[in-house]
């Protein structure tokens, strides 16, 4: 492998982990994942590091936990000042480009990338704050309902499919672009997708792969508004759930549309891949969502919640030199900048010694991870929730809610709470003992309050009068692309072919 390879980072939004139990579940229509992750180390058990977007994202490129980030929800700030594993590779003199999503919320719309090619689709302002002075409130207008289920079905073009469309298609672009060799510099290109994010609407093609599909409905039904722990009744109350009347079919349909629109991404990445091959460029391709979906499961949609659909993702990692293989051990997805660091022989120590993450490689051979930890500050919480996985066991604790310990070798569902079993104390204990020195709860309690009350005011204010958006705005050369008068048309058509003299 080069001492300094290209990186390809193929990042999809919302994909639940427990259908890549080793790649993608046999029965998923994805013929270019399954053959990306016959080549690469497939992390069965990887982690978010927060079970939401912006922060899930922000804890991904720079291996910090949102309490560290600051990135409590989907409109709080990610500070400048925070490296990434873009600074650390462009430090290193990588050549660093992102098309598509990454929900940065603030005015730097950029975080050590040198070249954004696609807006995002989502704000980059303070307008969807939460705020735990008022319990239970929903905000209606930006707030997730259960119309993603209903309204599941079949269109040729969405909000969604547009955006993804055209995340592909300049990621192609940029991919033969760097094949024609006019920047010498190893290259790091980010492609990051929104679905199969809900709404649960795909393209006729990919819908009728699912007609006779064996999964419609979830292993755990709903046990009822009343059956759920606290956290999952304000996930319901969030989610609008007393508008809606969600039927058999409803659910069967809104998972058959999420399922197919795992293969339209499928369709994507496999053409990414095609044209990596084509312009015999080789690299490093790292495979992962940010978060999860419930999918129904236990009555739950969406994210915002530890269970494992929600809070386990798919992470693969394919690499010259590194052979294929199954890894159970529990990972994180705060794992993958430093794993890209030593990759690319980037010491970190020295620069960086608070990156919560550890590298993947020592792993992929058989190392222990150690204990994975998330954290949730967002809608559907009124107090920091924390969550520890180490070896078959997750814990869970929120200064609101019950503890809970769950044994998921035994219990893959999450369905018995081990918590005041006397027989689990002494693992229960480790766990408090291991919270308490990571985590002190007031404190994060009140840093995201004051974080929220801040942005609350200035978001109200800088929509009073005048307003100057942080919205990326991608740039078009219009006057440096094809051929202008200022350029030498024999050089210029030579220099934009690859390969040459075939």
């Amino acid at each position: 492998m080069s001492a300094r390879p290209n990186i390809l980072v193929l990042m999809v939004d919302q994909l639940n982990g427990t259908l890549f139990p080793d790649g993608p579940a046999n029965w998923l229509h994805a013929p270019n994942l399954r053959r990306l992750a016959d080549r690469s180390v497939r992390f069965a058990n990887a982690y978010t590091a927060s079970p939401l977007c912006a922060p899930g994202r922000a804890s991904f490129m720079s291996g910090q936990l949102p309490s560290r980030t600051r990135v409590y929800d989907n409109a709080a700030e990610f500070a400048s000042s925070i490296p990434c594993y873009t600074h650390h590779l462009r430090r290193a003199g990588y050549h660093t480009a992102l098309s598509g999503k990454m929900h940065f919320v603030g005015p730097d719309q950029l975080h050590g990338f040198e070249e954004r090619l696609t807006t995002d689709i989502y704000p980059a302002d303070f307008g969807w704050t939460p705020d735990w002075r008022r319990p239970g409130e929903r905000i209606d207008w930006w707030y997730h309902n259960l119309g993603s289920i209903t309204g599941a079905g079949v269109a040729e073009i969405t909000n969604q499919m547009e955006y993804d469309d055209e995340v592909a298609h300049h990621a192609m672009a940029k991919l033969y672009d760097l094949a024609r060799g006019h920047d010498d510099r190893p290259w790091c290109l980010t492609v990051s997708f929104t679905h199969p994010h809900d709404p649960y609407v795909a393209r006729r093609r990919y819908w009728e792969l699912y007609e006779h599909c064996d999964h419609p409905l979830p292993e755990v039904p709903d046990p009822g508004y009343e059956a759920q722990d606290p956290h999952g009744k304000r996930l319901f109350d969030a989610n609008d759930w007393r508008n809606f009347t969600i039927t058999g079919d409803h659910i069967a349909r809104a998972r058959r549309g999420y399922f197919a629109n795992i293969s339209y991404l499928d369709d994507k990445i496999g053409a990414i891949l095609q044209v990596l091959e084509d312009t015999r460029q080789e690299a490093v391709v790292v495979f992962l969502s940010d978060h999860g979906d419930m999918l129904g499961e236990r009555g739950l949609w969406f994210k915002m919640s530890f269970r494992e659909g929600s809070a386990r993702v798919p992470l693969m990692l394919a690499a010259p030199g590194l052979g294929a293989g199954l890894v159970e051990a529990p990972v994180s997805t705060m794992d993958v900048l430093p794993t890209l660091a030593e990759l690319a022989g980037v010491p970190l120590d020295a620069v960086a010694p608070w990156i919560d993450g550890e590298s993947l490689l020592p792993v992929a051979g058989g190392a222990e991870r150690g204990t994975v930890a998330m954290e949730y500050a967002a809608e559907g919480s009124v107090a920091p929730m924390v969550a520890l996985r180490r070896g078959r066991w997750k814990y869970t604790a929120c200064p609101a809610d019950p503890e809970q310990l769950f044994d998921l070798s035994a219990d893959p569902h999450e369905s018995l709470n081990l918590a005041a079993d006397p027989a689990r104390a002494e693992t229960l204990e480790s766990f408090r003992a291991e919270a308490a020195a990571r985590w002190d709860l007031d404190a994060y309690d009140g840093a995201v309050r004051e974080s929220q009350a801040r942005r609350l005011v200035v978001y109200e204010a800088l929509r009073n009068g005048a307003y100057y958006p942080w919205d990326h705005q991608p740039l078009q050369r219009a006057s440096e692309r094809y051929m202008r008068n200022h350029m030498d048309l024999n050089v210029l058509e030579e220099s934009q072919r690859f390969p040459r003299g075939e």
